[in-house]
């Protein structure tokens, strides 16, 4: 289990557009690495869009923000496109980020035990460690919330 303080996990996923994306490219700037279940569902477009409409405000704390969930990159691609979303979106089918992050865990829908992800959000600062986790995060305020603590 991760903690504040340890090195982030580097990871190397496809983005949105196909390309490939590593954390480490970013290294010796702020990131907010958030996870989310699935792409172009209700919770997780509010959240989409409220790192949208602040992300100016998290470019000026210098921090860049990067969305990962388990969708294929075509997924990742028409959620990005149809909500304007200006930060890339990784496709973590294979799910070994969101194992990396711990953040793949059992869970209760509609009365039935399923694996995915429990949303979450880490903020890895210009060092490569992380300064901060959001575990089970409720989606709406969640952006403003980071900004705030950064």
């Amino acid at each position: 289990m991760l903690k504040e303080g340890d090195l982030a996990p580097d990871i190397t996923l496809q983005t949105d557009s196909g390309e490939e994306f590593r954390l480490s490219s970013l290294k010796g700037k702020r990131v907010v690495l958030y996870f989310y279940p699935r792409a172009n569902t209700p919770g997780c477009t509010v959240e989409a869009c409220e790192f949208r409409d602040d992300i100016r405000k998290f470019a000026g704390k210098g921090a860049a923000v990067v969305g990962i969930s388990p969708d294929k990159p075509a997924a990742q691609a028409k959620f990005k496109e149809k909500f304007a979303l200006p930060f890339p979106l990784l496709a973590d089918e294979q799910k070994a980020a969101a194992h990396a992050y711990g953040v793949w865990k059992e869970k209760t829908m509609y009365g039935k035990k399923v694996m995915g992800i429990e949303r979450s959000t880490f903020v890895i600062g210009p060092d490569g460690k992380i300064e901060k986790i959001y575990g089970k995060v409720k989606a709406k305020g969640h952006a403003g919330e980071v900004l705030s603590a950064l």
